[in-house]
């Protein structure tokens, strides 16, 4: 039986294509900007992360990490390692992001399904006890805060990646492979007497 190959492919490249681009500004977007974190805070009595503490710190981080590797990485591969390494953190905001907002929007539902007064299975909770609506939001408000926390550390990534590359970040992306052309076989082969 013969395997299909070109369909999984044509799909695994469709959605490569499709999946959103990793960027600080779409995780500035999702995330709950330091005005947001702090009525959050206030409103949820929640403990505010403190913004300038984490940037720095991992600001700092990437910036010993690099200097400790003293010589050992030229400059593209410095540059290829701490590519990713901020983009792990973008991604991580971006993702946290995501969440936040999806939460919000659960949230705002919940409390509006509260205020119809024809539905029986969302009255408000016995008392003493939170409300499902209640939980919701009280999650939403978790979910800003590591949001906002991680927003930091990704920005932290992206100043020290600057002053380690001279460049701004960007996100990863890899070339379409095309045929094999008669430099790459010529490499492969070349390569292959490395493995013994």
């Amino acid at each position: 039986m013969a395997f299909k190959r070109t369909s999984k492919t044509a799909s695994a490249k469709d959605a490569k294509k499709s999946r959103p681009a990793i960027t600080i500004e779409a995780a500035r977007l999702l995330c709950p900007n330091s005005a947001v974190a702090e009525s959050v805070a206030r409103t949820f009595a929640r403990d505010m992360p403190d913004f300038e503490s984490i940037r720095e710190d991992h600001e700092k981080a990437l910036r010993q990490m690099w200097l400790t590797f003293d010589e050992a990485l030229n400059e593209k591969a410095a540059q290829m390692h701490f590519q990713r390494i901020t983009g792990s953190l973008v991604s991580s905001a971006l993702g946290a992001g995501r969440f936040y907002t999806d939460k919000v929007t659960e949230a705002k539902d919940a409390t509006a399904k509260l205020a119809n007064d024809f539905r029986d299975e969302d009255r408000d909770a016995p008392v003493g006890f939170d409300s499902k609506a209640q939980r919701i939001r009280e999650f939403a408000a978790d979910m800003a805060m590591q949001a906002y926390a991680l927003l930091a550390a990704a920005e932290g990534a992206i100043n020290a990646y600057k002053e380690i590359t001279g460049e701004d970040w960007k996100a990863y992306e890899s070339q379409a492979q095309g045929p094999a052309t008669v430099e790459r076989r010529s490499a492969a082969a070349e390569l292959s007497a490395f493995e013994g």
